[in-house]
């Protein structure tokens, strides 16, 4: 027993413990269902997220759930929710400890699908063809799927190699080896495409092999931007693309509004580095981490692939998705936008593979991202280019650090962001996924309830 029936009422929840589980409990159009508490991308307690009509939004990063079945509905999530089994009786909320599992079964046939890295400049396999593969499996898609990679690492978390120290390549992996040994997805490691044939539909690689194929998607990932400075090529020099670049921080100094104008070397490597302000700080190893580009230029300039709709190319049976798609952004009015972020990835992936199938499907997510500063998340939600005007909401005071700004286009809310002002940014995303205006005057407003989706 974890409450009464009236202690709930429709569009409320609340976290109760069941055995060992930390469950959440939601009513829904006077319906009880019990799902797991804890997001599937870091951890987020979903009891502090935004619950309307059946979806609950991650607080932290926006993931989409439904509160009925536990599906994902919206990355960066990788896996849908545990449910508990619910029954009232005597005016009693009873949970099951036990989890309900949903098995999927994938049909037979004959039709390959390669999901290629066009890997040229240290591309990986990363969120895009990931999530197209998953969803091809649990869409019973039962041909045969490669995916390739110059890299020798399976999909990992490239996002975290900037914000976790001495993090090793185990503990990022997206999905284990045997994940994919038993979903029967080949992943071909260390090899690298050369060439693409798209009227005879064969990739040539630079083993001498050729791969034909029915289907095709581009996912090159991304490549770490270099500093435009003599010295980059001495051996000490690193560049933050893979666990392996990453070393064990210890006495960490930050030189604030300053750059680095020289490298010098001795013996080929590293010696010191010579800052903008004048400082000369002496250099064991440089580790250059200051963005990044898609993976199809070999200067620091992004590639772009224009696409049609639903992720196609305008070449038959060519998809593309991740950091090199100028894609149809919904919220924009199909406005063709680049958005090098891991959650909108995933969705082209995953929308990627549902038109494959011929299930014509159009990305609408609304982009979710967040970024670190000073043990302090700061969360962004819309697409706020063309703004006019911001909306402040709350008083910022810099003890505190928190604020909610509210981006204005043509009297309409186009996106927000927000610092320590959690579920609000999720409550946005939600708005604007419904398809439901917030003027500017509700922005304005100091009642609540123009966040309300249903």
């Amino acid at each position: 027993v974890v409450c009464l029936e009236s202690d709930l009422q429709d569009g409320q929840m609340k976290e109760v413990d069941v055995g060992r589980h930390s469950v959440l409990l939601t009513r829904c159009e006077g319906k009880y269902s019990a799902i797991g508490n804890q997001c599937t991308h870091y951890g987020a307690p979903l009891s502090k997220g935004f619950f309307s009509g059946n979806k609950l939004r991650c607080p932290w990063h926006g993931s989409c759930f439904n509160v009925l079945t536990g599906d994902l509905e919206e990355f960066p999530g990788m896996d849908s929710l545990p449910c508990h089994k619910v029954k009232i009786e005597n005016k009693k909320v009873y949970v099951s400890e036990c989890v309900v599992f949903v098995c999927v079964c994938c049909l037979k046939d004959s039709t390959r699908l390669v999901f290629l890295h066009f890997v040229v400049f240290n591309s990986f396999l990363g969120a895009a063809s990931l999530t197209c593969a998953e969803t091809l499996r649990q869409e019973n898609f039962g041909g045969r799927i490669i995916m390739v990679t110059r890299e020798d690492l399976l999909p990992y978390d490239k996002t975290r190699l900037s914000k976790v120290m001495n993090v090793s390549s185990d503990t990022i992996m997206l999905r284990s080896m045997e994940f994919f040994h038993q979903y029967d997805i080949e992943v071909w490691l260390r090899k690298e495409a050369l060439s693409v044939d798209m009227d005879k539909k064969m990739v040539t690689f630079d083993d001498g092999t050729v791969q034909n194929y029915d289907q095709l998607l581009l996912s090159t990932g991304c490549r770490a931007k270099g500093l435009d400075l003599p010295g980059m090529k001495l051996d000490n020099v690193k560049m933050l693309e893979t666990p392996e670049d990453m070393l064990l921080e210890k006495d960490v100094r930050f030189h604030m509004i300053d750059s680095v104008t020289e490298i010098r070397g001795m013996n080929g490597k590293v010696k010191e580095v010579v800052l903008k302000s004048g400082k000369v700080i002496p250099t064991d190893v440089l580790i250059v981490g200051i963005g990044e580009y898609n993976s199809l230029n070999k200067v620091n300039e992004p590639v772009y692939v224009p696409l049609l709709q639903c992720m196609r190319t305008n070449v038959p049976d060519v998809f593309c998705a991740g950091d090199m798609a100028f894609f149809p952004l919904t919220i924009a009015k199909n406005q063709l936008v680049n958005i090098g972020h891991w959650q909108m990835a995933q969705a082209q992936g995953k929308i990627a593979a549902l038109n494959m199938l011929n299930k014509a499907t159009e990305l609408t997510s609304i982009p979710f991202y967040w970024t670190v500063l000073l043990n302090k998340t700061i969360r962004y939600a819309g697409y706020g280019e063309g703004y006019t005007e911001i909306v402040m909401k709350g008083q910022f005071q810099f003890e505190e650090r928190k604020f909610l700004a509210l981006y204005i286009k043509d009297d309409e809310v186009i996106a927000a962001v927000g610092l320590n002002y959690d579920p609000v940014v999720s409550a946005v995303a939600e708005r604007l996924l419904s398809g439901k205006v917030i003027t500017k005057e509700e922005a304005q407003s100091d009642d609540p309830s123009w966040l309300q989706v249903s």
